[in-house]
């Protein structure tokens, strides 16, 4: 297949692998994804956070060049996701939250489907089905059937496959999700190498520890870029309020007394204690405190503490579902 101009505009020779400006999906009158604008830099590992039905999916469908935008614009690779979605394809790997091989065939029979269908040339087979199998530590059991691996074996088996063609670009939907904690760790030091020899890796996640491993990260929530920066600086800026971590019996009633309370913004349950966002930590302690003992509420602790990514998650995505600036 003959190589697809790349798209005109000068930002496509910039060092940013994925460009998204004003990025629009409408399903009739329900819009998906909302005007999104962002870039990813090569080499870089963008995490993509976001509840279910946020438009993580149908954002990575269209920069994929699976699904065409309504409108505005997305070049990945430097090839315009709209009028070039063929090259894009051939430019980037995908690996889907859903077990994307063939239980049915052999290891070595997976990895020679998607090395034909990436059209690697036959010069550069051996060395990369040799190399797929280095790296999903599957050496010796090619002719393994790839329905009976272990999970943390198997993903890393298709994202091999995924990147038989050594794209420049590559789209992790959910990859571990499922997957054991030793094996998710092991497969997101596989993606730091890749990114550490110029891949640029697109990456969604519900687990937020994992979210932590990434460069940077934007949060979407009902198609709109909520959030967007380097973990410490989500965790440092985004929340609107200082958090209190507040260790009480019983835990049910304290919830229930503290949603209407006036110095509390937001009160989640984290394991056997509360996380409240307040304005004034410091101020607002010692008030809370005397409230609850007041209403039999016994505590043993409170105290300020610094935001996890999980806090920011859970209070941007509040503050938008109830309409506050975020």
């Amino acid at each position: 297949m003959a190589e697809s101009k790349r798209a005109g505009n000068p930002s496509s020779d910039s060092s940013d692998s994925v460009i998204i400006e004003k990025l629009m999906k409408r399903f009739g009158e329900f819009v998906a994804v909302d005007q999104i604008s962002l870039n990813v830099h090569k080499g870089e590992v963008f995490g993509f956070l976001g509840p279910n039905g946020a438009g993580k999916s149908t954002t990575i469908r269209m920069l994929c060049g699976l699904l065409r935008p309504t409108s505005g614009r997305a070049v990945v690779a430097g090839y315009d996701v709209a009028q070039q979605p063929e090259a894009v394809r051939q430019n980037i790997g995908y690996m889907s939250q859903k077990f994307s091989l063939y239980n049915d065939l052999k290891v070595i029979e997976n990895i020679r489907l998607f090395a034909g269908l990436y059209s690697v040339p036959s010069n550069q087979l051996k060395e990369r089905i040799d190399w797929a199998l280095a790296m999903a530590n599957l050496e010796g059991k090619e002719n393994l059937i790839t329905g009976t691996l272990p999970g943390g074996w198997k993903q890393r088996l298709a994202l091999g496959c995924a990147v038989l063609h050594k794209p420049p670009v590559i789209f992790l939907d959910e990859p571990t999700s499922g997957v054991d904690p030793i094996s998710r760790r092991q497969f997101w030091d596989l993606i730091h190498d890749m990114a550490a020899q110029g891949v640029t890796v697109f990456v969604t996640t519900h687990y937020m520890e994992e979210a932590e491993y990434c460069n940077r990260l934007a949060l979407i929530f009902r198609g709109q870029i909520v959030a967007l920066g380097t973990p410490s600086e989500l965790k440092r800026d985004s929340m609107k309020g200082e958090l209190l971590l507040l260790e009480c019996s019983p835990l049910g009633g304290a919830v229930e007394l503290l949603q209407s309370a006036q110095d509390v913004m937001d009160a989640a349950v984290f394991g056997n204690a509360l996380h409240l966002v307040v304005q004034d930590a410091d101020a607002v302690a010692p008030r809370l405190k005397h409230f609850l003992e007041e209403h039999s509420i016994s505590v043993s602790r409170i105290v300020r503490i610094r935001p996890t990514l999980e806090d920011v998650f859970v209070s941007l995505t509040t503050s938008a579902a109830e309409g506050r600036s975020v």
